[in-house]
């Protein structure tokens, strides 16, 4: 429920999504001796140079100038009038210029090629597309290479195996739909009614009941609420939570209602998983939130 976007934190109910500013509409520059893909962006308009718009050079000139593009697959809606395909000529004269500022700023040193420079700016993408799956797995104790990648988006199968090798992972998923897979996926997805109350209660054999009659009557708000909307009631899943905090740190875990109803266990696990070591001693846990 606590997202932080640009220094901001946002309490509210929302899809566990990180965002990078790394698509095929990332613009391309050469700062001082670095390649730098992005934060800037072509759009949709004017787009990429090879969009016949006057456009900047971006991720997506790169990969059709490496051959990762096919221009016959493209429909013919490009240029000012929508009737003419990916112009690959106008690509290549981009990529060559700033490839003339990339040898010109290594005074002879190294002499790069045009293809060298394209694949270059292409792996500054990927690894920055990496940096958010690190921080969704690796910051949280999941270990990447220990599952498969999936991919969406019309640029999924330029990337996905780049990405896939920096981040060791070993298989990698390209649906046939892989372009559409957004939006389809969220056609799909579940309807969930969230509802979350604070609360100031210490985790214990005797305020557990407490908690429970808690979930059980937001439960049943939850569900009347679904069933008001035209779901059956036998389509309807609850799940409870308690978000826990160790007495005397600060950050808090939301800890779903384990089989055994053990949360203390059930935070012990979260906790390791989470930092990596558990808290010596039988540290007392209060309950910030009740969650269903």
């Amino acid at each position: 429920l606590e997202t932080e976007t640009a220094g901001v934190k946002v309490l509210c109910p929302q899809l566990d999504i990180n965002t990078v500013a790394a698509g095929g509409g990332s613009r391309l520059f050469f700062k001082t001796g670095v390649f730098v893909v992005g934060p800037e962006s072509s759009k949709a308009h004017p787009g990429p140079v090879c969009y016949r718009k006057g456009g900047y050079l971006a991720v997506t000139d790169a990969n059709l100038f490496l051959g990762r593009l096919l221009p016959s697959y493209f429909p013919n809606i490009f240029g000012e009038k929508e009737d003419q395909p990916l112009d690959s000529e106008a690509t290549a004269r981009a990529i060559e210029a700033i490839t003339s500022e990339v040898n010109a700023y290594s005074k002879g040193s190294k002499e790069f090629t045009p293809e060298q420079v394209a694949s270059g700016f292409l792996r500054v993408a990927n690894e920055t597309m990496c940096r958010p799956i690190r921080e969704l797995s690796e910051a949280r104790g999941f270990n990447p290479s220990e599952h498969i990648l999936a991919c969406f988006g019309g640029a999924a199968g330029q990337h996905v195996c780049a990405i896939a090798r920096t981040l060791g992972i070993r298989s990698a998923v390209v649906h046939r739909f892989s372009g559409i897979l957004s939006a389809y996926g969220m056609g799909l997805a579940d309807v969930v009614v969230d509802r979350q109350e604070p609360c100031s209660d210490t985790l214990t054999v005797e305020s557990l009941p407490r908690l429970q009659e808690r979930q059980k009557l937001m439960a049943e708000a939850v569900r009347a609420e679904l069933l008001v909307q035209g779901f059956p009631d036998d389509r309807v899943d609850v799940e409870v939570y308690l978000n826990l905090l160790y007495k005397g740190t600060d950050n808090a875990l939301m800890v779903k209602e384990p089989a055994d109803r053990d949360y203390v266990g059930a935070m012990r696990a979260v906790f390791k998983r989470e930092y990596g070591f558990e808290l010596a001693g039988d540290r007392a846990i209060n309950v910030e939130d009740v969650r269903v």
